[in-house]
């Protein structure tokens, strides 16, 4: 197949490039700022050149957007907000105007699109959108309006003859520097991996080749659309989770953190604390009702496996 990867030189796009490619497929990224062969420029915004490479694919998959991993400010919020509509709506109308228009568009979405819950996990079906928490932070409500815009972008475009399926991915968990599953794993060697604010906020991941395995299945799949949440079916408390990765890394020190400690810390990352305190209990419905069978189903094995590739490769 050709595959196009709109915005795919970050994390999760590096990680379906590579896991693409090696299978035999032509995969295109379309990224700001083309280093190498099949890398192709656009701005994620407009139409332009690139939009020839939609014309005649099989598999076009949007990933363009800000990285959540800042600091929750106005101008940045704003920033997140723009890049994913605009890029999605750049990328419909492309394949909109094709002559020969793709069979299935995968548009990226985020599990934070849920409410902030302790009780009852969220599947497709009978999942609680979020933005009208109680005692919550107001801006909570903000990250989960760049969702739903996120998604809506995709739904109204004109593209009838293009299946299209909105990716509500977890957190995905890759050996690779500079991901989330890097920087939680670092902090957990420095003895900081305890629970954030008690750890009764539940953790919602997939493990990177479930990630890819998952999108693999919805690209074969061609009577899935809509909505599919990609994450494990084993969500569980930030205690837990942090504690079955020190198990894995060998840690025998986890220092716990407060909520004004853990937002000091994220000031010092420039980062945002709603990543460490929303609670995402988010588990896969539609995937596991259409069969689809994780190789990571739970947190203690795929943490082994990440910290051993790790390892593998330093």
């Amino acid at each position: 197949m050709k595959v196009v990867l709109a915005g795919g030189t970050g994390q999760v796009g590096a990680v379906l490039d590579r896991a693409l490619t090696a299978a035999g497929h032509d995969v295109v990224v379309l990224t700001r700022n083309p280093v190498r062969a099949r890398q192709v420029a656009w701005d994620g915004r407009t139409s332009g050149p690139w939009a020839a490479e939609i014309d005649g694919s099989d598999v076009v998959v949007n990933l363009a957007g800000r990285s959540v991993s800042c600091r929750y400010t106005e101008a940045n919020l704003r920033d997140m907000m723009d890049s994913r509509v605009r890029s999605a709506e750049a990328v419909g109308e492309a394949i909109a105007a094709a002559a020969k228009p793709p069979e299935l568009w995968l548009q990226m979405s985020t599990a934070t699109i849920y409410a902030h819950r302790f009780d009852a996990p969220h599947d497709e079906a009978t999942g609680v959108i979020g933005g009208t928490e109680t005692g919550i932070p107001d801006y909570w409500e903000y990250s989960v309006r760049i969702a739903k815009n996120w998604e809506r972008a995709q739904q109204e475009a004109a593209t009838p003859h293009t299946r299209k399926v909105a990716l509500r991915a977890a957190m995905v968990m890759s050996p690779d520097p500079g991901g989330v599953f890097d920087v939680l794993l670092r902090m957990t060697r420095l003895g900081l991996g305890g629970p954030v604010a008690g750890g009764a906020q539940y953790l919602s991941w997939i493990h990177d080749r479930d990630f890819v395995r998952a999108v693999e299945f919805l690209i074969t799949r061609d009577d899935i659309a809509g909505p599919v949440n990609l994450a494990a079916p084993g969500p569980l408390p930030h205690r837990a989770f942090m504690r079955d990765l020190r198990a894995a890394a060998g840690a025998r020190v986890g220092l716990p953190a407060t909520k004004w400690m853990a937002e000091i810390g994220a000031f010092a990352l420039r980062t945002d604390t709603e990543l460490l305190l929303k609670s995402r209990r988010v588990v896969p419905g539609r995937l596991l009702d259409e069969g689809f069978a994780f190789e990571h189903a739970a947190w203690p094995d795929a943490a082994a496996d990440l910290v051993r590739r790790v390892r593998d490769r330093r």
